[in-house]
């Protein structure tokens, strides 16, 4: 059941990216919350596509169409399902796929999996398209843990060679962390917005593409969540990240750089805050000790392959006639997806929030 995950809160998506719609089903909310489904319309249209010079030339409105669950406007204990028509698709274009699979694509692990039923058309259940779905689960969260004083923010860290300023690990200003939402690249550093849309430019004109970073942080997140060995808050969201396509690496706190760190310069102090409660001085864990939350901000980076759909000429095989063959892929797709992708991150580190947080009440009872 690859397209259902969650513990207490269960996450189904389906759909293809060619498919009439696509959609959740998210089942496991109480009753009595109230969702804005303008404010959710909002944060789709964050990575809808089409919006800008560096995004696919696909244009979809991605409306959601909430078609159970609520009742004006809050959750009435049955499962939410939402969907979004697909409108703007071009299937011809991936005819020749079927036989000629694209390099870092899922198409041959596809067709080795499925045979040739498989939907390649726009990349089928694989494509990017279908973090869409994903958003809708992930704008319903938002919502409920802005409720709860969570607070979930998010940029591009990196772009090909260019880097944006890191987060602070202690913890963003809510209101940079609110400006970044406003916009289509978002950077701390202006400069460094500037320079990663040239580059991005620059890979397209080169019929080329770009890999890069999100980072986002979750502030609020309280002391407690998570469990010992395999639910783990690491282990919990990881899954959700990962099932973002292109996702190919996840590291929290200092994450790959404790490699190179001495215990003495790589733990994390404690100290009582004005308020008495235990905090710590600095915050290389991210936010989670044991795999259970600390209390502090949850600091987490994913990093994104370059789109693998180029239209330079590439070295393939052919499935019918097994023999090696070149293809020069056509069609409508981002130059770099790291922009795009930064709601789609805030979208599953919510949904992931949420189920733990649900979890911890039914443990303790509050």
């Amino acid at each position: 059941m690859g397209c259902l995950t969650g513990e207490i809160l269960k996450l189904t998506i389906f759909g293809q990216s060619h498919s009439a719609q696509i959609g959740v089903v998210l089942d496991g909310l109480p009753a009595g919350i109230y969702v804005d489904e303008a404010k959710l319309q909002a944060f789709l249209d964050r990575r809808a596509p089409g919006k800008n010079a560096h995004s696919t030339k696909r244009r979809e409105a991605d409306e959601v169409h909430v078609l159970s669950g609520l009742v004006d406007g809050y959750t009435c204990g049955a499962p939410i399902c939402a969907a979004i028509v697909n409108g703007d698709t071009r299937s011809k274009d991936y005819e020749a796929l079927r036989d000629l699979p694209r390099p870092n694509h899922a198409d041959y692990a596809a067709y080795v999996k499925y045979g040739r039923y498989h939907d390649i058309r726009g990349g089928g259940n694989f494509s990017g398209r279908m973090t869409a779905p994903l958003c809708i689960a992930g704008g319903i969260c938002l919502q409920i843990l802005e409720k709860k004083g969570v607070t979930i923010g998010a940029h591009v860290l990196q772009a090909g060679p260019v880097q944006d300023d890191p987060f602070d690990p202690m913890g963003v200003d809510p209101a940079v962390l609110q400006a970044l939402k406003a916009k289509d690249m978002p950077t701390l550093n202006e400069q460094a917005e500037t320079e990663m849309r040239w580059e991005i430019e620059n890979a397209r004109m080169a019929l080329d593409s770009l890999g890069g970073t999100v980072e986002a942080v979750c502030q609020g997140v309280p002391a407690g969540l998570g469990q010992p060995m395999f639910g783990g808050v690491e282990n919990r969201l990881s899954q959700l990240l990962f099932a973002i396509p292109a996702v190919k690496a996840v590291e929290f706190g200092e994450g790959t750089g404790f490699a190179s760190l001495r215990g003495s310069q790589a733990n994390d102090p404690f100290r009582l805050d004005g308020e008495g409660n235990v905090r710590t001085a600095t915050n290389r864990c991210g936010g989670i000790l044991g795999g259970i939350s600390s209390g502090m901000p949850i600091l987490v980076r994913a990093t994104f392959k370059p789109t693998p759909s180029i239209a330079r000429q590439q070295r393939t095989v052919s499935l019918s006639a097994g023999e090696e063959r070149s293809l020069a892929i056509e069609g409508r797709h981002d130059p770099c997806i790291v922009p795009r992708a930064v709601p789609c991150v805030e979208a599953a580190l919510a949904v992931g929030l949420v189920d733990l947080m649900l979890q911890r009440a039914a443990e303790t009872g509050i």
